[in-house]
């Protein structure tokens, strides 16, 4: 699965920053016309308020487990996710959580 993960971490980088990049050569690089195309309708205001609760549930799910399990890695999925989209955030921290870690002072394996 880790693979998988990985795959989909770059496939949701590559496939939305096309269409990003596209839109900005076209309109200019002006982040606030972007915003504004974001709400010309109700339908992708729902979408934009839709990936934004996704992206702080997500950023709030990191926090807690990277505190708790100490895989302070796994904190860059939030720049991830707020900077390229919940497409990269999500299966890059889902490919960071599944690494295996050790735990030398037990000598067990934690997933």
């Amino acid at each position: 699965m880790r693979v998988v993960f990985l795959l989909l971490a770059i496939w949701g980088t590559i496939h939305p920053m096309y269409y990003f990049i596209s839109w900005f050569r076209a309109e200019g690089w002006d982040i606030m016309a972007m915003v504004d195309a974001w709400h010309v309708s109700a339908a992708t205001s729902g979408l934009v308020w839709d990936l934004t609760i996704a992206a702080v549930t997500l950023t709030i799910w990191i926090l807690v487990e990277a505190i708790k399990n100490r895989n302070w890695l796994s904190l860059i999925a939030i720049p991830a996710t707020f900077c390229i989209g919940v497409s990269c955030g999500l299966p890059l921290y889902l490919y960071l959580r599944s690494r295996v870690m050790y735990l030398p002072d037990v000598g067990t394996v934690r997933v």
